[in-house]
């Protein structure tokens, strides 16, 4: 009995040893820039339908994060990467970071937005960077709101505008690339004028908006500055009371704007090549692109995503946005830095 006992144990532990296994759902990592943000709900939709988990790695800035991606191209820490925007974009392909996909969401995606030909980088979301202000501040004082860049150095605007350093901000590199395409080589005059009418630098967005900005603050000295033309939307939905109107607005006169695109890619050498382009995939669907406005309160690329009420009654998009080519800010993006750190110390 007892050599019975233990010859079907064996026999069950045999038959365990050979039954397969469930497999391991695949992980898949994607690179971003710390100000993505998406709905867990929407990730577990990808995650259900694909078997699979998504893990996100934050790496800083979109400057922090392409130098990461770059030193570890040969061997990525990720499978995808979003977030390079067009101010970056050129790097990022110069550096051949990017697999080409040529996914078929791209249909649904204006041409206007996609700056890379061969599909290395596709277009996610956009925002328009402009200059925002204090719709009381403005109404008290029965002052006229700016509509040029010439109106930003009036005596009548001294110390009012609070900017980024585009050495260290986005939003602030993009106002300086506004400022260069309208003024081409006297953009450094410019910014001596607007120096000299007590134009406020900070280093970043965060600061500039909620510390040096009056509308948000409520305490800060400056009642213009340079933020997104979807900030209004943003001050009505996180009101901590129900707003009926944005306590700011934009100035989206004709060249007053420059439009920042984001953009995902595979990274070359992705262990999870055929995952990885059903996320690109997901990232182009409805799904995602709905979901993206209320969290990163930018606008999607789909031309069948539909807006939030939010974005619809107190966002603004430029109609005639600053333009200045990937190539040509690829080119001089640098020397332009330096030559406007050098005439605003």
């Amino acid at each position: 009995m007892k050599r019975l006992a233990f010859c079907l144990l064996l026999f069950t532990l045999l038959l365990a040893s050979c039954t397969p296994r469930p497999a391991e759902p695949q992980t898949i990592s994607i690179m971003t820039h710390d100000s993505f943000a998406i709905s867990e709900d929407i990730i577990k939709v990808f995650e259900a339908e694909n078997d699979s988990k998504v893990s996100f790695i934050q790496s800083g800035d979109a400057g922090s994060m392409l130098n990461q991606a770059i030193l570890t191209k040969d061997a990525p820490i990720a499978d995808i990467l979003f977030g390079v925007d067009n101010t970056f974009l050129s790097r990022a392909l110069e550096a051949d970071i990017f697999e080409a996909y040529d996914s078929s969401a791209l249909t649904d995606i204006p041409d206007e937005f996609k700056l890379d030909p061969s599909n290395r980088a596709l277009p996610v979301d956009y925002g328009d960077v402009c200059i925002n202000y204090d719709k009381n501040y403005f109404a008290e004082k029965n002052l006229a709101i700016p509509q040029t860049f010439e109106d930003l150095a009036k005596p009548e605007y001294k110390g009012l505008l609070v900017v980024e350093n585009p050495a260290t901000s986005s939003p602030g590199l993009a106002f300086l690339l506004a400022t260069r395409a309208h003024f081409g080589d006297g953009y450094l005059d410019y910014w001596k004028s607007l120096k000299a009418n007590g134009t406020v630098v900070v280093d970043g967005w965060e600061t500039a908006y909620y510390t040096n900005f009056s509308a948000s603050s409520g305490k800060g000295a400056q009642t213009m500055v340079v933020s997104y033309a979807s900030s209004p939307a943003a001050e009505v939905f996180f009101a901590s009371e129900p707003l009926t109107d944005s306590p700011t607005a934009s100035i989206v006169a004709s060249g007053m704007c420059f439009r920042q695109i984001e953009f995902v890619g595979i990274l070359k050498n992705s262990q999870n090549k055929v995952l990885a382009q059903k996320f690109v995939d997901f990232m182009l669907s409805r799904k995602f692109q709905e979901d993206m406005p209320l969290n990163m309160f930018v606008y999607p690329v789909n031309k069948n995503a539909k807006l939030p009420d939010v974005f619809v009654q107190f966002a603004q998009v430029a109609e005639s946005p600053a333009v200045l080519s990937y190539s040509e800010i690829a080119s001089n993006r640098d020397s332009w830095i330096e030559a406007w750190t050098a005439a605003m110390k």
